[in-house]
């Protein structure tokens, strides 16, 4: 009968399973870390965030094992150049940049976006934080560690509270896609260089600076932007880091007036879940992502890692308020020189190139 065909065709396209796959799981991962209060606990919905963000299914358990490597030896790759960075800062700095150069490169030529976020973000982190102190770089790897070992089991349980099969289709499978083709080298390193050209400047500021530990979410951000530019044209790329940071900022901005109003864990769970539902239908689209996709994924990710360590310090009875403004002028100022080094950089490019 008609009726019961439709009563069982499913409600939900596979777009609307994963905008709320994506808010359901960040949310209760933000929810989780907070509740057991541990340091670096943003780290955590960051992980899943990243991870939902993407049209992929769940990775299996030696992939997800494989993501929290990727990031913890990066870590560690970042802790041993230390020695060499202090004791031989050329050599140090030399080992650095090509380091960072590997790791834009990978994504540039095809390889996964998030672990080569993963792979940045490790090396900056580790190496700047260890500058001013060893003990500090060490919280600093468990904290990651374990913020990304809670973010892949919460990927795992968004996955399966909202599996894709709720939007199974009944029509017949699509034709197995072309396989990609061969990357062009030539073009990817020539991103990867002007990927290097944003965040290695900044980097070195924080390699030299003695409050970078103060500063990881904004380090977060720097790594996440050069690898939002590794593979845009020079306007999608200056426009997407733009807009990436503005949309995050004045997410950031709204939900923390909200939680200066009603500052509870449930009322912050609340709001990262309804920036996920608002942020996901400018992500996803039809079967894959959408063309604004990148640019809402890092908005969302620069709303949380604007806003998270804000609350953490809220709840230390840090100066919150003046440390939120801090990051949000910092923010805009790293994105700023963002988008003048993708054009000064770009202006350079042989036209053959472009």
């Amino acid at each position: 009968m008609p009726t019961s065909q439709s009563a069982a065709r499913p409600a939900l396209d596979i777009a609307s399973v994963r905008i709320f796959r994506l808010a359901f799981g960040t949310a209760s991962c933000l929810w989780f870390s907070q509740a057991v209060a541990w340091d670096m606990s943003f780290i955590a919905p960051v992980m899943t965030m990243f991870m939902l963000a993407l049209p992929l299914p769940a990775p299996n358990l030696k992939g997800g094992i494989g993501f929290v490597a990727a990031l913890v030896l990066a870590l560690l790759a970042g802790l041993l150049l230390l020695p060499r960075i202090l004791n031989q800062p050329m050599v140090g700095l030399l080992l650095l940049v090509l380091a960072l150069y590997w790791s834009f490169y990978f994504t540039a030529k095809g390889g996964s976006a998030v672990i080569g976020t993963f792979l940045t973000v490790g090396i900056a982190m580790a190496t700047a934080v260890g500058t001013v102190s060893l003990d500090a770089v060490l919280l600093v790897i468990q904290g990651v560690a374990a913020g990304a070992v809670a973010g892949i089991v919460f990927v795992w349980i968004a996955h399966a509270v909202l599996p894709d099969s709720l939007a199974a289709s009944t029509a017949a499978p699509a034709a197995k896609p072309p396989a990609p083709p061969p990357p062009d080298l030539f073009n990817a390193r020539w991103n990867a260089f002007r990927s290097l050209m944003i965040v290695l400047p900044i980097a070195l500021w924080f390699l030299f600076s003695s409050a970078s530990a103060a500063y990881v979410p904004v380090m977060i951000k720097v790594a996440s932007m050069g690898q939002q530019a590794s593979n845009d044209a020079t306007k999608v790329a200056g426009r997407s880091l733009i807009m990436s940071t503005l949309i995050g900022g004045l997410g950031a901005i709204i939900g923390w007036q909200i939680l200066r109003l009603t500052p509870t864990l449930a009322v912050y769970t609340l709001v990262i879940a309804l920036a996920g539902l608002v942020a996901g239908p400018r992500i996803f689209k039809g079967k894959g992502m959408h063309p604004d996709g990148g640019t809402w994924s890092y908005a969302y990710l620069t709303m949380i890692v604007i806003l998270a360590p804000a609350v953490m310090d809220s709840a230390g009875g840090d100066a919150a308020g003046a440390k939120f403004l801090d990051r949000m002028i910092m923010f805009a100022l790293t994105t700023i020189y963002a988008v003048l080094a993708v054009y000064v950089f770009d202006a350079f490019r042989p036209r053959r190139m472009r």
